[in-house]
């Protein structure tokens, strides 16, 4: 099974939007955002989509048209972007029943749900103590090294 970018790309899309915010440029085409995620502008639009009903971005048709941050990028968390992006749990369990008549298919729900929603909890913890900020700034050492 493949792993899901869209986290990813939405992250990539609201750093580049930050420097370029600290830069001076308050407003980006999704072409340009495109650009350093090196993907479609497609993918980037519907991406921003997301970002734009959950109030993280906004948007700016006609002249000057683009996009830009709705909030300071350090009010702005991983969480908020992950629970725009990614709207399905973290873990599935079965689409259908398993067997009820099997020790296993009886007990594996309730058993997976607590461990899933256990970790699922982890994960929220921690993407909500990091900002758009941080990852800016991280991304900017890094890339220094």
């Amino acid at each position: 099974m493949a792993a899901n970018s869209r986290l990813t790309i939405a992250v990539h899309a609201l750093t580049w939007m930050a420097l370029s915010e600290r830069r001076g440029r308050q407003v980006l085409t999704s072409d340009q955002v495109a650009t350093s995620v090196r993907t479609n502008p497609v993918v980037i639009r519907r991406s921003l989509g997301d970002l734009r009903r959950a109030g993280l971005v906004t948007v700016r048709h006609g002249v000057g048209a683009g996009w830009s941050l709705a909030r300071p990028p350090h009010e702005i968390t991983l969480l908020d972007v992950y629970a725009a992006v990614e709207p399905e749990p973290l873990f599935a369990l079965h689409h259908s029943e398993p067997n009820l008549e099997c020790p296993v298919g009886r007990g594996i729900r309730p058993a997976l749900g607590r461990f899933y929603g256990d970790a699922e909890q982890a994960l929220r913890r921690q993407l909500a103590g990091a900002s758009i900020a941080d990852v800016l700034d991280e991304t900017l050492e890094t890339g220094h090294q």
